[in-house]
């Protein structure tokens, strides 16, 4: 009989009934018409604006392609201290992909999963939607799955890993704010810069702005900073942004890490929370038998490069998107400690 329970209710989202008192998810990507022509092109349709983010989340070394979608009317307000507020009615939509080669991007790529964030009444809901093997269509699965992915590095290195998909319930472990589900990402620091929209290069908050979509835009905004181009920032600016990224939507004061004390927003002004000389709450084997989160001038000593370069899932952070190091950020890391 359980079981027979478990079935009906993991079907209803899929028959049209209505979900935790929405209107059930669409079962294909291209229900939505969000792309255009042949979907795997990933070509936006008419009020379908790409963007992209100066410093992106690690996600296993995928690259993403990155779309919004407003309701017809409706405009963003312009902020510039936390993530935009968009309005009831947007849809964000991230697709993660693998080139076949990360050395000649026309030899193709292997597109893994579509995510889609939808605004509802009741809040925002994330809906994941995992690519077939032919590339055609992507399907919805709220339970997630771990694929196979392979290809090439950029150093000529073929590479493999069993890549995760999360479910709709981790997906909340990210995206929460005070227990909200919240977008990450766009943000005015993270889309002040130039993107390629084919025909023309333009910054992309003045792409929104007259496009009418974003409404109060000043003369002057804060710079966005690329993690890995040292013209855009210095190594204490880019390392903090990495760590805004990846970290602070968990560590800071309303995220699912705020009893660590530990706050890694680049706003973050009290060296204390940022780590230095802290030690941990809890402590564990996360901790690498260390004592403090950051040690300035000891990288080696510090808790936060150690978790950084764990693949352990009981060490590692961030716990959830990624099972491979970065090996380019742990430089990074390394050297804005070493030079504190």
């Amino acid at each position: 009989m359980k079981k027979i329970l478990i079935i009906i209710i993991l079907t209803i989202p899929f028959l049209g009934f209505r979900w935790n008192g929405e209107r059930a998810p669409k079962m294909k990507l291209s229900d939505y018409g969000f792309f255009q022509g042949d979907l795997r092109q990933q070509i936006p349709a008419t009020g379908v604006v790409p963007y992209h983010l100066n410093t992106p989340l690690f996600s296993d070394h995928a690259e993403k392609l990155r779309f919004v979608h407003l309701p017809a009317g409706s405009t963003i307000p312009y902020n510039d201290t936390a993530v935009f507020n968009f309005p009831v009615g947007t849809s964000l939509i991230k697709t993660f992909y693998y080139p076949l080669d990360f050395r000649d991007p026309s030899k193709g790529r292997r597109l893994m999963e579509t995510r889609i964030l939808v605004h509802e009444e009741k809040g925002w809901k994330a809906l994941p939607y995992i690519w077939n093997v032919e590339q055609t269509e992507a399907v919805l699965d709220v339970a997630g799955e771990t694929m196979q992915a392979s290809y090439i590095d950029g150093q000529g290195k073929k590479k493999s890993l069993a890549y995760v998909i999360p479910n709709m319930n981790q997906c909340k472990g990210c995206h929460n704010k005070a227990e909200v589900m919240m977008p990450i990402g766009p943000s005015v620091w993270q889309l002040n810069g130039e993107h390629d929209y084919g025909s023309v290069k333009e910054n992309q908050l003045k792409h929104w702005a007259s496009a009418g979509m974003l409404t109060g835009m000043p003369g002057q905004m804060p710079k966005g900073i690329v993690w890995n181009d040292p013209a855009t920032g210095t190594v204490d600016e880019r390392a903090r942004m990495w760590l805004d990224i990846n970290c602070a939507h968990c560590h800071r004061g309303d995220g699912p890490a705020s009893t660590s004390g530990l706050h890694l927003g680049w706003q973050e002004k009290d060296m204390l929370k940022l780590g230095v000389g802290k030690t941990p709450v809890a402590a564990g084997r996360g901790s690498g038998n260390l004592k403090f989160s950051i040690v300035p001038g000891k990288p080696d000593e510090s808790i936060i490069l150690y978790r950084l370069k764990s693949t352990d899932p009981g060490e590692m952070m961030p716990e959830l998107g990624r099972t491979q190091m970065q090996p380019e950020a742990v430089a990074l890391i390394r050297e804005w400690i070493a030079g504190m």
